[in-house]
């Protein structure tokens, strides 16, 4: 916390960043529980929440690009005012609306999505003053997001059923729009001005180092995905899927308390191998709950166990996109990275569906541990992209 804390302002933007991605993380599941009262079908809420998350994962990397092109405050400002009227419009739609009408609306909503989380770490390195500071910085962010992850969805529910999951969707815009605007507001994000570089126009895709973050965090999502199924098949099959919930949220709290550590006691970035080394933990943390997937009270445990490397993770990987990323394209590399987890979560979870369904929750488990090896040995094979100054790189490898 010293490390943001110590420059001017930084603390009040670090807490107006989570203040605005607190309701960003209730808009998937708002989106599922509201689709479904209006239309009366899962299968339509799927297809509502999908459109949305296909493309928030195509918008973020759009809108990080035009933050490093034209400053934050502008797109900012812009993608908070397309999206609030959007979650109003589906808040007040009518039971029995089109579903074709949600799935626009939706899909409306993800391009807009304001990319708050990817400026914030773009403004770490200018915001923190000792170089050697920024990876607990970064790991301090990892834990606070996980945060807004515990508390956002339980609180769409919560709304939902005291209020109404359209007054839910309504308040979540509102807070967003409000929240987002005063962030950009802050002198930080408004002298936040776009480094000048040929490299920029290519894109951050360019950089052969950005490239291997990607397709590490691709498997990294992918393990996320398949958790959250498996973890959710485990609960019902002892009979208690409402278990599901209080688990996946002990698999947050035990990230919470990695990043937590890796803030108080890491200095310096961790380099390929260090992050080589928290993947590999990360996969065997996750390959603990195989053993325990029959017992809800050890299924708990490990979970515990498994998610005390996710925020550490996390942390090393915003850590090395500064010298990741080809000058320029910082926001949109940062973006890149959220659009990985999100498409890898999705395949994960598709993947481990068919997989509980054919074989129960510990064959979903073993993806998981595959996809997190899998992440540790693509960062393994590609260690030189990430050790050699981006300047350097060749664009091709």
């Amino acid at each position: 916390m010293h490390a943001i804390a110590s420059a001017p302002g930084a603390l009040r933007l670090f807490v107006l960043s989570l203040v605005v991605r607190l309701p960003l993380t209730m808009l998937s599941i708002g989106l599922l529980v509201h689709t479904a009262h209006v239309t009366g079908s899962f299968a339509a809420a799927g297809a509502v929440t999908a459109a949305y998350g296909v493309a928030l994962g195509v918008g973020g990397p759009v809108l990080g690009g035009l933050v490093d092109r034209r400053g934050q405050t502008l797109v900012l400002v812009a993608s908070s005012a397309a999206a609030f009227p959007l979650l109003g419009a589906i808040a007040v739609l009518p039971v029995g609306a089109p579903v074709a009408v949600l799935v626009v609306l939706a899909a409306g909503v993800g391009l807009a999505e304001p990319p708050v989380g990817a400026c914030v770490r773009a403004l770490f390195p200018s915001l923190v003053t000792d170089p050697q500071a920024l990876p607990a910085a970064y790991a301090l962010d990892a834990s606070a997001s996980e945060l807004t992850w515990i508390a956002g969805p339980p609180l769409a529910l919560a709304l939902g059923a005291l209020w109404s999951t359209g007054a839910a969707l309504a308040l979540a815009g509102l807070v967003l729009a409000a929240a987002t605007v005063a962030f950009a507001a802050q002198p930080a994000s408004r002298r936040w001005r776009p480094v000048a570089s040929a490299a920029r126009r290519r894109g951050a895709l360019r950089s052969p180092a950005v490239r291997t973050l990607v397709i590490a965090l691709v498997a990294v999502g992918a393990l996320f995905g398949a958790v959250e199924v498996a973890v959710t098949a485990a609960a019902a099959s002892v009979g208690s899927t409402a278990a599901a919930g209080p688990l996946l949220g002990l698999w947050g709290g035990g990230s919470l308390v990695g990043g937590l550590l890796a803030a108080r006691l890491g200095r310096g970035a961790p380099g390929a191998r260090g992050l080589s080394l928290l993947l590999v933990g990360l996969t065997a943390g996750h390959l603990l709950l195989i053993p325990a997937a029959g017992s809800l009270v050890a299924l708990g445990a490990a979970l515990v166990v498994a998610g005390a490397a996710i925020a550490p993770t996390y942390a090393a990987v915003y850590a090395m996109v500064e010298d990741a990323a080809p000058a320029g394209t910082a926001t949109e590399a940062f973006a890149w990275l959220g659009t990985a987890v999100a498409i890898g979560a999705s395949a994960g979870a598709a993947c481990a569906g068919t997989l509980a369904d054919g074989a129960g929750p510990v064959a979903a488990l073993v993806f998981a541990g595959g996809a997190g090896a899998l992440a540790a040995l693509t960062v393994a094979l590609r260690s030189c992209t990430l050790e050699e100054p981006r300047s350097l790189a060749p664009v091709g490898a």
